[in-house]
């Protein structure tokens, strides 16, 4: 980590949290889904 920009962007360290927060939140969706047995959609009242 020493060697990567600290500023803002597109960089390694941010990419990879993006990534991982994404794979988290897309779980935890499907574990509502399951959990509840309606969709996201229907969840916000949309459907």
């Amino acid at each position: 980590m020493d060697n990567q920009n600290k500023g803002f962007g597109f960089t390694k360290f941010a990419e990879n949290w993006n990534g991982r927060l994404a794979m988290l939140g897309f779980i935890v969706g499907l574990a509502t889904e399951y959990m509840t047995g309606q969709g996201i959609l229907s969840q916000l009242g949309l459907m």
